[in-house]
């Protein structure tokens, strides 16, 4: 990885990026294998277990956007990255507590019949944990990732002349994290004990939040420009009281004031666009602005065209946003069913050694490392020859590459559990839940390397495409909106598979408490597939009539020059050397 930002920059990117290695092995260690906790520990049924589990998801996907505003708003992303790790490492020390402790745990059920479900005291101490995860999931998630940016330099120039995508880079370092946890964590976990299988994961937190807090005085820190509700607020306000006004043909009567924007527009003013006119009457200035002053103007009543675009790019944005949505529906169920599909499965790599059933994840997130690589190195100069774009593919196709991808993978893992379950019938196996069928898990691995695929290009797309088009004030409340799509996915999906439940009848319910292979998960899927077909024309009619947000290219020389003068700042305050000239440098 290049320097960051400033002499022994390298440093400060090297200590924020074990901080995010250990929060993402410590974050997959606990998820992972969740589900077998769950069912075979606590003996609660696939169907409930699986719900807790969306839910719990889509809150944690959720909370981001709390955290998102907190850390724009007032407290800084910094701060807010503190905050979140400290409560989710009590939240992780809660449940090790809760697995090593044998009275918040229900007799155990071997044979998966007749079982003590958890008591109710049992399962409040478990929400109790994954309450505090969740809550200090809100901290992390929206701005690691923008944190991380920030202390590089993300102008349109920069990012250009790069030989590596930050984004890319970030998920393949993420992905790293997860193939360790999915290997040696879910291990542990299987054969040794859920007490060390939790407490791997405790201790790496605990590393994370001690690297993150020693990186202090090297990070660069943005101030947080204030709420981002409130300025987007205030420009619906103004055009409401100027309804009546009519907005100039020419956009160069419209308000602009540069020294008030300044704080939210580092890297460059928004340029005016004819999308979403009405807003523009927020700009207009009349007689009872210039008696106020335009200097200092109320902004309830009058804003800049700047803070207008602001609110444009968000509405703009908000389609694409929504196009995560059932995508995340349809994904959200998956992992919880491919585990119980692969526990019924033959896990053997050797006579002495099983592939725990939650590890066979370590398919996809290898997949997303070597397509990473494969897509830096290979598809973007391929595609940068027809496309000349130096991205290779916009965000945009990049996205809707990944959605084809996606409705793939889960047609095939229809297909594998019709397999799956025409050999347990051929070998009388279609009562025994228990019993391990004649058929190798590795049938799985198409599936999970098509979602490894499909993550390459839609996970890692939405997620630039989010940062790059998103009002630079507002980037860690944009990057949690990324979250608040799988948040909602999840409960939407929790809903369906209540339904499908709940209708699908007792004799051959598509989704069985106990006995998968007497269900019809395949049809689950069919439905998956239709859910995500229907998405993919939504997102192309959207991603066909989109804009790009436009920005004045002329100041980009001026912030890379106020970022030069930052990083000088901000490398003597650390070095303890504070010259004069350097504290007149650019304002963050």
């Amino acid at each position: 990885m290049s320097k960051c930002w400033a002499n022994k920059g390298h440093i400060s990117c090297w200590k924020w990026a074990a901080n995010e290695v250990c929060d993402r092995f410590a974050a997959t260690g606990f998820h992972a294998n969740m589900i077998t906790y769950l069912t075979q520990e606590l003996n609660l049924p696939l169907v409930k277990a699986s719900n807790i589990l969306a839910t719990f998801s889509g809150t944690a996907s959720f909370t981001p956007l709390l955290g998102g505003l907190m850390a724009d708003s007032f407290a800084g992303r910094f701060w807010t990255i503190t905050l979140g790790t400290i409560i989710y490492e009590m939240g992780l020390i809660s449940i090790t507590l809760s697995a090593i402790l044998p009275k918040f745990r229900p007799p155990p059920c071997p044979t998966q019949q007749n079982c003590v479900d958890a008591s109710s005291l049992q399962l409040w101490v478990l929400y109790l944990c994954l309450l505090l995860t969740i809550l200090g999931t809100g901290g992390i998630r929206p701005n690691v990732v923008t944190f991380g940016a920030d202390q590089i330099d993300m102008t349109k120039s920069k990012v250009a002349s790069r030989s590596w995508n930050f984004f890319n880079w970030y998920y393949f370092s993420m992905g790293m994290a997860t193939l360790v946890a999915l290997t040696i964590v879910v291990y542990i976990q299987d054969n040794v004990g859920w007490g060390w299988g939790l407490g791997v994961p405790t201790i790496a937190m605990a590393l994370s939040v001690i690297a993150f807090v020693l990186g202090s005085p090297l990070y660069k820190k943005l101030k947080p420009a204030g709420s981002p509700l409130t300025r987007l607020a205030q420009v619906i306000v103004a055009a409401v009281k100027k309804r009546k006004v009519i907005v100039p043909s020419d956009s160069s009567l419209l308000n602009k004031n540069k020294e008030l924007d300044t704080p939210i527009s580092i890297h460059g003013r928004l340029l005016h666009t004819d999308q979403f006119r009405w807003l523009d009457r927020a700009a207009v200035v009349t007689h009872d602005d210039d008696a106020i002053g335009l200097s200092t103007p109320d902004l309830w009543r009058l804003s800049t065209v700047h803070r207008v675009e602001e609110l444009k790019s968000i509405i703009r944005m908000l389609p694409i946003w929504a196009a995560g949505i059932l995508l995340a529906t349809s994904h959200s169920h998956q992992s919880s069913f491919v585990i119980q599909q692969a526990r019924s499965m033959d896990r053997h790599l050797s006579h002495s050694f099983q592939i725990p059933p939650a590890s066979m994840s370590i398919f996809s997130t290898l997949t997303v490392l070597i397509g990473l690589v494969l897509y830096e190195r290979l598809f973007v100069p391929f595609a940068r020859r027809f496309t000349k774009n130096p991205a290779g593919v916009t965000c945009l196709q990049r996205m809707g590459i990944g959605f084809a991808i996606g409705i793939i993978a889960t047609i095939v893992a229809g297909l594998v559990e019709i397999k799956r379950k025409a050999v347990a019938a051929e070998h009388d196996l279609l009562d025994k839940p228990k019993a391990i069928i004649p058929i190798s898990v590795f049938w799985l691995v198409p599936q999970y390397c098509l979602n490894g695929i499909a993550e390459v290009f839609m996970s890692v797309g939405h997620l630039e495409f989010l940062y790059d088009q998103s009002p630079e004030s507002m980037r860690s409340t944009a990057a949690a909106l990324y979250w608040v799509a799988i948040s909602v996915g999840n409960y939407l999906s929790t809903m369906i598979v209540s339904l499908v439940h709940n209708y699908t009848g007792k004799e051959r319910n598509w989704l069985p408490d106990r006995n998968l292979n007497r269900g019809r998960l395949e049809n689950y899927y069919w439905l998956m597939s239709g859910i995500q077909a229907i998405n993919l024309i939504y997102y192309v009619i959207c991603a066909w009539f989109y804009t790009y947000k436009p920005l004045e290219e002329e100041e980009e020389e001026e912030a890379s020059e106020n970022s030069k003068q930052v990083d000088v700042q901000m490398a003597n305050h650390a070095n303890g050397e504070i010259h004069g000239e350097a504290s007149n440098g650019g304002n963050v």
